[in-house]
């Protein structure tokens, strides 16, 4: 059974705030569509968003992240923390360097290579080095941009990096993903009229368009109505939002393949409390095209970003589940100030260039209004005996 469908004036076209794609990102967005409505076809008329997401980032050679096309930086989509200034990996760096068993590093989705660069950079000036730097990349395009810049900033640490298709069985070391769970895809539901429906996607009329579907799927029943029983939903309203399976089943995965590591999560999300509070009645749901931020994942698919935040205390029952234990959970603002973000600021230098630029790096990583309250850090870590650095102020785990 389903919803009606949504009546022609809420299909959206591109919105006039919005960038025009060129002529070259059109025609690459319409050969996805082509696709899409293949698979519409191929699943009965209509595909759930869950899989639509998977394919508009993850499809081979048409998908935003496995096709060519420039996505990180200022002629990209959008700007990471990494990206954005050298500070963030130091820091990270620094962590590395304060955590025993750290002699490899894995990296799980590394975008340009900027991070890994900045580390290794930290890393060889403080004679830190781990044996090996492993880059888990599925993206052929973005695996040659590693190389790049790893090679160009450091070519004498290039034969430490090793990149790889999977996560490799019984590691030991330091395992970072940074906004990589945001990325995966997510199921989307509605509760209305008392009723749980799953949102599918569906073509009709010449264009991509929701059908939401009394949902059948047990893990996604079962999820929701722990959220009502628990009192963080209202059953009563008309409610729309996600649950990040993929995220969840992905972390267990790793929890079983991990012997003596620490893993540093880094996303915007929220505790569950936070997540599912009544305030986000639309989900989280995002996309990112050209700086711009808007809420329609149905336009301009495979050449825009679709994410949506993390739900942290499913991360860490994940977590949990996979037998590794929560470190730590705190703001990116405080993990930084924990690791000394501030020490390379020199405070008889504070009429220089470089000390106004470097305070402007540090406010835009650490402040609330800009990325230092929104995004969170989760520290897991499994077959370890210490205590993990980067949370000695402001640890926010009673909250998940």
């Amino acid at each position: 059974m389903s919803a009606n469908a949504p009546p022609r004036s809420q299909k959206r076209p591109l919105a006039s705030d919005l960038p025009v794609p060129s002529a070259e990102a059109r025609a690459h967005s319409a050969r996805m569509q082509e696709k899409l409505r293949s698979m519409i076809g191929a699943h009965g008329g209509r595909i759930s968003f869950e899989t639509y997401m998977n394919a508009c980032l993850f499809q081979p050679q048409l998908g935003y992240y496995r096709c060519g096309t420039e996505k990180f930086g200022a002629g990209g989509d959008f700007i990471t923390a990494a990206e954005d200034s050298l500070l963030f990996a130091q820091c990270l760096a620094r962590f590395k360097s304060r955590v025993d068993c750290a002699n490899q590093i894995l990296e799980v989705g590394a975008g340009t290579g900027t991070l890994a660069a900045g580390m290794l950079s930290w890393l060889a000036q403080h004679a830190a080095l781990p044996e090996q730097y492993f880059i888990l990349e599925l993206s052929p395009e973005l695996r040659q941009r590693q190389q790049q810049t790893i090679a160009a900033a450091l070519p004498e640490v290039l034969d430490r990096v090793v990149w790889l298709d999977d996560i490799p069985d019984q590691f030991d070391g330091m395992v970072i993903a940074n906004e990589l769970l945001d990325a995966m895809p997510v199921k989307r539901f509605r509760l209305k009229d008392q009723k749980l429906h799953e949102q599918f996607v569906t073509w009709r009329d010449g264009v991509l368009c929701y059908e939401n579907v009394i949902a059948s799927d047990a893990r996604l029943q079962e999820r929701v109505d722990g959220l009502i029983k628990d009192g963080h939903i209202d059953a009563s309203g008309n409610y729309l939002s996600e649950v990040n399976f993929v995220a969840e089943d992905w972390l267990r995965t790793l929890g079983e393949k991990l012997r003596a590591a620490v893993v540093l999560l880094i996303d915007y999300g929220y505790p569950r409390s936070a997540y599912y509070h009544a305030q986000r009645h639309m989900g989280t749901l995002m996309c990112h095209f050209r700086h711009h931020v808007h809420p329609d994942p149905l336009i301009l698919p495979s050449i825009q970003d679709i994410t949506a935040h993390i739900d942290f205390t499913a991360m860490a029952d994940a977590a949990l589940a996979a037998g590794m234990d929560v470190a730590g959970f705190t703001t990116q603002g405080y993990f930084l100030m924990n690791m000394g973000v501030l020490s390379s600021l020199d405070k008889n230098q504070t009429q220089t260039r470089e000390y106004v630029m470097l305070a402007n790096e540090i406010k835009k990583l650490t402040l609330p209004g800009e990325m230092g309250e929104r995004f969170k850090v989760l520290a897991l870590s499994k077959g370890l005996e210490l205590a993990v650095p980067g949370f000695d102020m402001h640890d926010m785990r009673h909250l998940l």
